[in-house]
């Protein structure tokens, strides 16, 4: 399974909402890389969920609920809620993380949908005290 990172502002839709909706369609994304990268999103594949905003941190995790697929225009993904990270991890310190610095989060700050590989979401979960 592979991993991702979407990015959202929480007063438009946090994490909080995304567990009591339990599932949601991800839309919304407009950018061509970040529509490239959504439209890559598999079934069970894990989901990192970030706030932006003014609070620029991974708050949770999720899981595709669905291949991405086709809503009219653009491709969105269906996601259920998964656990919250036991603390959230900032842009700061994924900055200051030799594992995570070279990651597109912390290289394309603008882009809302990304992937990341193995060793960067295990890097992110010890971060954030988790268990893989």
């Amino acid at each position: 399974m592979a991993r991702f990172l979407v990015k959202t502002e929480p007063s438009t839709y946090s994490f909080a909402d995304l567990r009591r909706d339990k599932r949601t369609v991800w839309d919304g994304v407009s950018n061509p890389v970040a529509l490239k990268h959504l439209a890559t999103i598999r079934k069970g594949d894990t989901v990192i969920v970030y706030h932006t905003g003014d609070q620029k941190q991974a708050v949770g995790l999720a899981v595709a609920a669905s291949d991405a697929y086709p809503d009219p225009k653009r491709p969105v993904v269906d996601l259920a809620a998964g656990q919250p990270l036991p603390q959230p991890v900032t842009l700061a310190q994924v900055k200051a993380d030799a594992a995570l610095k070279t990651s597109d989060l912390a290289r394309l700050p603008r882009l809302s949908v990304m992937p990341f590989s193995e060793a960067q979401f295990q890097r992110l979960l010890r971060l954030a005290g988790a268990q893989a």
